[in-house]
Parts: structure tokens; sequence; C-alpha cells
């Protein structure tokens, strides 16, 4: 599973992000099912940055945000991101995959 979570900081404030996103990664890297992290800033756009974090399976992304420490460090680094989808997986594993609010599936 993969999580991507995109950022628009100005240029100002790159240096300060930049600690609080290394502070958010090494608490996710302390988590069960952490796999990897890839961090790093647009090369055409320096205000837009990208964690992509991949991890054994949802569950696992999940539980890594649930902690004292993930509440206290990581999601409020997350609560700054874009708000777009951020969770990937193998396509064969999501299925066909419906939009909330379809009026398909579950989630309708």
């Amino acid at each position: 599973m993969i999580a991507i979570s995109r950022f628009r900081v100005p240029v100002a404030e790159a240096a300060s992000f930049a600690d609080r996103a290394a502070a958010a990664v090494r608490v996710l890297e302390a988590a069960k099912g952490f796999r990897s992290v890839d961090f790093g800033r647009n090369l055409d756009d320096p205000e837009l940055w990208t964690i992509t974090t991949r991890w054994a399976d949802v569950g696992s992304y999940r539980r890594a945000l649930q902690g004292f420490e993930a509440k206290s460090v990581v999601v409020p680094l997350l609560s700054v991101a874009i708000d777009e989808p951020s969770a990937y997986d193998d396509a064969e594993l999501v299925g066909e995959n419906q939009a909330r609010g379809s009026g398909v599936g579950p989630l309708s």
C-alpha cells in the first residue's frame, strides 16, 4: 500500500516544513508494517513537496497514525497536506473502485 501526501509550502517556510516532515518521517519509520519513504521537493515548483510512504497493508498505515506520538507529530503535518486522495494499492487488490456517494456500494 502506498500513501502519497503532497504539500504546498511557501519558500520562506521551507526549512521549518522540512524539519517537521523529518520528525514525522521518523515516527512513521518506527511503525510496524512500514516499508519505505521518499521525501522530496518538486523540481519545477519549489513550493510543492511530497512524502510517499510504503506499507505492508492499509491496516499498518492506519495503525501508524494512531499512537500519541503520531497524533502529536504526524497528524498535524498531514492536516496541512493538499486535500486529495492519498492512499493507493495494487489495482488488482482494490478491484472496482466506486466514488463515495455514487449510489453504488456500501458507502453510498
